[in-house]
């Protein structure tokens, strides 16, 4: 974004249109866009985020304050530390637990806890905008999907019922299991997706919106495209090494449709 008090920029950006190097750069990121899309074979999607805002309508920080407040009453506050006692993040507070009694009733009651609020959670869960109809296109055009995320596949096969989408992935979801140790950033949900599907790596996409996405995606081999709904999350992906990243998934779908032949009515 441009300054009103830098007097030296260009005539065309102080009036709003991109200068020859921010076209250039537009240009390029359009180019990276267009390789990771009409390349990919597989298209691997985190779930809360690119598809849909799952804690939307019912607080994650408030399902993270219960579960401590749970904790408390067991007398095992003490497992978290005071960083993690206010942090608003319960996936946070599960790999804490895990990390300190691994294996444990505990562990195993903590995240049943934590998949209860998640699926209580669906039915106030904001949809991406462009997400429903991305996937379906990207179906339609036999591109296979998967989900791969540190939720509960129990809450992503529940949200995607809804959708009416849960046929574009089945039976490709692969989410949170008991071994804790192996969420994002580790590679594992994407290994178990790429061979299931039997695509190499490299025939495949990931779309994200946390660094613990394409740091997976990374470990794994998978091109990764960021999505960012906002500056703040674009920039954290971009600084931790995101080449591409898409504020709205609206250009994908546009993208989509412009290789795929002549869109729909209106478009």
């Amino acid at each position: 974004m441009t300054s009103d008090t830098d007097q030296t920029e260009p005539v065309s950006e102080r009036a709003g249109q991109p200068g020859p190097s921010e076209q250039s750069e537009q240009f390029e990121q359009s180019e990276r866009l267009r390789d990771l899309v009409v390349g990919a074979r597989v298209v691997l999607w985190d779930f809360d985020g690119p598809i849909c805002r799952l804690f939307a309508g019912y607080s994650a920080d408030r399902v993270a304050g219960e579960l401590v407040d749970w904790l408390e009453g067991l007398g095992l506050k003490e497992l978290l530390t005071q960083e993690e006692q206010v942090h608003p993040d319960p996936h946070v507070l599960l790999g804490a637990v895990n990390r300190r009694r691994h294996r444990s009733d505990l562990v195993a009651d903590f995240e049943e806890r934590l998949t209860r609020e998640e699926l209580r959670a669906v039915a106030t869960a904001w949809p991406t905008a462009y997400a429903d109809p991305l996937i379906r296109t990207w179906s339609a055009l036999d591109v296979g999907l998967a989900i791969t995320t540190n939720n509960s596949p129990r809450v992503v096969s529940e949200y995607l019922a809804t959708r009416g989408l849960l046929d574009c992935f089945a039976p490709h979801i692969y989410g949170r299991t008991q071994e804790l140790h192996l969420l994002k950033p580790d590679p594992y949900c994407l290994n178990r997706a790429l061979s299931a599907m039997g695509v190499a790596p490299a025939q495949a996409l990931m779309v994200g919106d946390t660094t613990s996405d394409l740091t997976a995606a990374r470990r794994a081999g998978v091109p990764f495209l960021g999505y960012g709904h906002n500056e703040r999350k674009a920039k954290i992906l971009q600084e931790a090494g995101a080449e591409t990243v898409v504020h709205s998934l609206e250009p994908v779908l546009r993208l989509l449709w412009e290789t795929a032949g002549p869109g729909p009515a209106g478009t």
